[in-house]
């Protein structure tokens, strides 16, 4: 089984979309991982219905107990986070001020507050209309600990495609170079990165190269909308080279990406010309890479 990362260092690039054409290609040879809990939304392309959905926790949160409170006022002093409020006589915890660092707990002498587990989100293993298994997640408001909740992700989408035997997991990264990128890279057999022709395009290409090369990752590059400044294309190339990263793929800008995406479909489903083409040679290109 091998694991294919799919990457871009900014929001806006393609990624998802052409994750999902992925995965109607490789269908049942794969497990699919949204592993972009901040924002996931592998699901309105796959239209996957829910076979498992539990709570996820992470983190602690207090709570104070009214009954035996003494009003000392000592977790309101101590709480640096303003998550200790006084409301009609009563003291009370902001769960979106809290950060369970359990300084108030402490610092208690009545022992009238107490740490319970946060609700950090909900996590989801669905079957896909491409009758491959999407797992997949969504942090709660306001909560943190993403990066642990995408390694839950990872984990079980590897997890099923071992029991099942399958090729490969194709995880849907979040763009940037953060604690949840981190996360969906570590041990990664191969990384598509998505870029596209703007500056900012490239700044973050850049950025998320610096990461896989302190991870040891092998990976390759696709272009979106690679027709609409040459100048940057030709930089981008000149970069790609310079760091050994193989040239993917360049997709041309298209309107039908949009209209797919507004139908609920991926584009090789709703394309039968060139932009089909193009994700399905880079499919098998990848496939083949990543064996290597």
């Amino acid at each position: 089984m091998k694991e294919i990362v799919v990457l871009s260092g900014k929001g806006g690039t393609g990624k998802t979309s052409i994750t999902a054409g992925f995965a109607a290609l490789g269908a049942r040879h794969l497990v699919l991982a949204d592993c972009d809990v901040d924002a996931a939304d592998m699901h309105l392309l796959t239209a996957p219905k829910i076979q498992t959905e539990e709570d996820f926790y992470s983190g602690k949160t207090a709570k104070v107990i009214t009954e035996g409170c003494v009003h000392c006022f000592k977790c309101m002093d101590v709480c640096h986070f303003d998550a200790v409020l006084h409301i009609d006589g009563e003291f009370v915890i902001d769960p979106l001020e809290c950060e369970g660092c359990s300084y108030c707990y402490h610092v208690c002498p009545t022992n009238t507050i107490e740490m319970l587990p946060r609700l950090a989100g909900k996590f989801y293993i669905s079957k896909t209309r491409f009758e491959n298994t999407l797992v997949h997640a969504r942090l709660g408001i306001a909560a943190d600990n993403s990066g642990k909740l995408v390694t839950k992700v990872r984990e079980e989408a590897k997890k099923i495609a071992e029991e099942q035997k399958l090729d490969y997991v194709l995880v849907d990264a979040s763009p940037g170079i953060g604690c949840p990128v981190v996360a969906s890279l570590t041990g990664a057999n191969f990384v598509v990165l998505i870029t596209e022709l703007t500056v900012s395009g490239f700044h973050d290409l850049s950025r998320v190269n610096e990461l896989i090369e302190k991870l040891n990752l092998k990976s390759g590059c696709i272009i979106n909308k690679a027709d609409i400044n040459n100048k940057m294309s030709a930089k981008i190339k000149a970069f790609l080279e310079s760091k050994n990263i193989e040239l993917l793929c360049e997709i041309p800008y298209d309107i039908r990406f949009t209209e797919a995406i507004s139908l609920g479909k991926t584009i090789v489903e709703y394309d039968d010309g060139i932009l089909k083409e193009k994700i399905i040679t880079v499919w098998e290109k990848v496939k083949k890479l990543v064996s290597k």
